[in-house]
């Protein structure tokens, strides 16, 4: 089985980096069964992981799209210390989704197959 680890660094909304980034985890997860999808946020991106979002006009809504990459078995982590600089706290975040480390995220670069950055 083959590992691609997705990192996303930007907000969930104002740009299309997440929306885009979250496009290609779920196209994997329907269609290549033998790939293990692990995404990664970092910085700003820890808020893609917030649930009950309010979706500004003109975007995708980028809760129901995590959602569905969990549903399709993608492992989610964000960064602890970017959750916490942003008050974040494990309440807060969307069902499955996990609170890390660098440390974790260290270790998923070195197992993975390909690292996309977003």
């Amino acid at each position: 089985m083959s590992k691609i680890l997705i990192l996303i660094n930007d907000a969930p909304y104002g740009t299309e980096k997440a929306y885009n980034a979250l496009r290609l985890a779920n196209q994997l997860g329907k269609e290549h069964d033998k790939v293990e999808v692990r995404i990664f946020l970092m910085a700003d991106a820890v808020n893609c992981a917030v649930k009950n979002q309010n979706t500004p006009n003109g975007y995708y809504n980028i809760e129901r799209m995590l959602n569905f990459s969990i549903l399709k078995k993608a492992k989610v982590k964000i960064c602890g210390s970017c959750a916490e600089a942003r008050g974040l706290k494990k309440e807060q975040l969307i069902e499955g989704v996990e609170i890390s480390t660098m440390a974790e995220f260290t270790n998923w670069v070195a197992e993975s197959d390909k690292v996309l950055t977003f």
